[in-house]
């Protein structure tokens, strides 16, 4: 977690603090006041990527309340934004996710919360004071990928109906093609049981674009198809690159992966000489 701290002057500078976890697992934070001599904006910039990190927030945000009566406004940039992917309640007794997060974020009053392109509108609904950076405006910061698209070297896949928004703006920007993906899905297991391509891949250099990548089973049962119909090179571009499972999975059938360091920091990734990695740094 980095937090600056902005005064009257608009400079920014860094702020120190000690935070360490109990062997209970409890979090404990605490800042020097000295620190925050001439404060007058807080900015917080997390990776809520875990429980821990959520929990040192929470405590962050009361300790600095706390110093300063609730005088000085905080702003949150959390790029990934945990709990997103359950929006909806598809199953008879799960909880509603992104609602429970959104809730806790929520209660700690953030004059303005960041985050890097949601998985749905149902987030930046649920969020008060939220601005959303989009995925479209989060690939043109790679050079590469604006040149490839612009000039018609790549055709875009949306992996899924719940892509397709998203790929059409991306498609619009740069007057790319459009190749849409379908799957189906066991909704008890997850398990995608069949992927369709509509339209024409053969000899096709093809970018599939997303938000969100895991495991990569989608993607990989999705570049299964497209290899077997034809398609030359496959890349993909998802803003949130989690890749659990290591970059080994996607070794001969995605050739190129581009990613934000809105999950890990750029230095963090583990690589593969058979898949090229780029990391677009917000």
């Amino acid at each position: 977690m980095k937090i600056f701290s902005h005064n009257s002057a608009g400079k920014k500078t860094i702020v120190n603090y000690e935070s360490f976890s109990f062997s209970g697992g409890e979090e404990h934070i605490r800042f020097a006041l000295e620190d925050l001599a001439n404060c007058k904006k807080i900015e917080i910039i997390e990776r809520l990527t875990n429980s821990s990190k959520i929990v040192r927030l929470m405590m962050a945000v009361d300790a600095l309340n706390r110093l300063f009566n609730d005088s000085v406004p905080i702003e949150l940039i959390a790029p990934y934004f945990p709990y997103a992917r359950q929006d909806r309640v598809c199953v008879t007794g799960e909880a509603l996710s992104a609602a429970v997060m959104a809730n806790i974020i929520n209660s700690l009053n953030f004059a303005k919360v960041t985050i890097w392109d949601a998985h749905s509108d149902v987030t930046p609904a649920l969020l008060n004071r939220v601005t959303n950076i989009p995925q479209l405006e989060l690939l043109k910061k790679n050079q590469e990928l604006t040149t490839k698209l612009r000039s018609g070297e790549l055709t875009l896949i949306a992996p899924d109906a719940g892509a397709s928004k998203k790929t059409l703006k991306i498609a619009e920007q740069f007057g790319s093609e459009v190749i849409q993906a379908q799957k189906l899905r066991d909704l008890r297991t997850g398990a995608i049981v069949k992927t369709e391509i509509i339209g024409n891949v053969t000899g096709k250099n093809l970018i599939i674009a997303d938000d969100i990548c895991d495991g990569g089973r989608t993607f990989i049962e999705l570049a299964k198809v497209l290899k077997a119909q034809g398609a030359n090179e496959i890349s993909l571009f998802v803003t949130h690159g989690i890749f659990s499972q290591g970059l080994e999975v996607f070794e001969g059938l995605i050739d190129h992966i581009y990613t934000t360091d809105s999950f890990r920091a750029a230095n963090e990734f583990q690589t593969t000489q058979k898949v090229t990695l780029n990391i677009i740094e917000g």
